[in-house]
């Protein structure tokens, strides 16, 4: 059983794309508290977060195209319901 996706143990839980998003919102503000420090470790930090929103940005892309496809092929998602794949 997921902890956090919408599946039908888990009814209540998320989309991927809404987690990915709420990750995202915390390292841009964490982000922002580097933007400042000169120090060397400050700055490697800061790019390391910065290439890994650019990787987050084409996860949310890729699980909101998903979503869509499967909204478009099977309907709205309807929590406790399995759309696709084996149950």
């Amino acid at each position: 059983m997921t902890h956090f996706l919408v599946t039908e143990d888990n009814p209540d839980g998320h989309r991927l794309e809404e987690i990915l998003l709420l990750v995202r919102k915390d390292i841009v503000l964490r982000a922002t508290k580097l933007l400042d420090d000169q120090r060397p470790e400050a700055r490697h930090v800061l790019e390391n977060n910065i290439r890994i929103l650019g990787m987050l940005t084409e996860c949310i892309n890729l699980a909101e195209d998903s979503s869509k496809l499967l909204d478009k092929s099977f309907g709205p998602s309807v929590p406790g319901k399995h759309r696709v794949g084996t149950p």
